[in-house]
């Protein structure tokens, strides 16, 4: 059975190159389709690699399996009830800032589940847990407001009048 491979250059959600494979072609048409598809002869290895996962399991062979690494510092049910916890005020857990940030989301990470996160990773941590950064506006101390509504270009009852 003759198989046909097209390779797709993409890239992952790490934003790395990564090839995709589809279906194979034959040795001698191979490093052709390599260079034209992805601009460089580098993956012909790859292409080798899938050639031989197809020929000894076929299609079942390209798919992509588990891979090991690093195992996660806070399993599904931590993250769920950090979500939780997170919704709360951090006063609520005996902290003095009113508003949760990565230095301490790191803290209370160390001590409420013993994980050891940097600081930046708890910044995404948040996104991944579906929020977003919000600056308070800053507030002038001793502001006037009467003149601070005066130099507004719009009226204080919208627009309308």
């Amino acid at each position: 059975m003759r198989c046909a491979l097209y390779i797709s250059p993409r890239h992952n959600e790490r934003g790395n190159h990564a090839y995709s494979p589809r279906i194979e072609l034959s040795d001698e048409e191979r490093e052709t389709l390599v260079k034209r598809s992805c601009g460089r002869s580098a993956p012909v290895r790859l292409v080798q690699y899938w050639v031989r996962r197809f020929n000894e399991d076929g299609f079942a062979g390209l798919r992509e399996g588990e891979r090991p690494g690093r195992p996660p510092a806070l399993g599904e049910a931590d993250l769920e009830s950090l979500g939780l916890e997170l919704r709360k005020a951090p006063t609520d857990f005996g902290y003095a800032q009113n508003l949760w940030d990565g230095k301490l989301l790191q803290v209370h990470l160390a001590q409420r589940y013993g994980a050891q996160l940097g600081v930046r990773q708890c910044q995404r941590l948040f996104t991944s847990l579906g929020f977003r950064l919000r600056k308070p506006r800053p507030v002038i101390a001793q502001a006037d407001p009467e003149a601070q509504r005066a130099y507004k270009k719009t009226p204080a009852d919208g627009g309308k009048g």
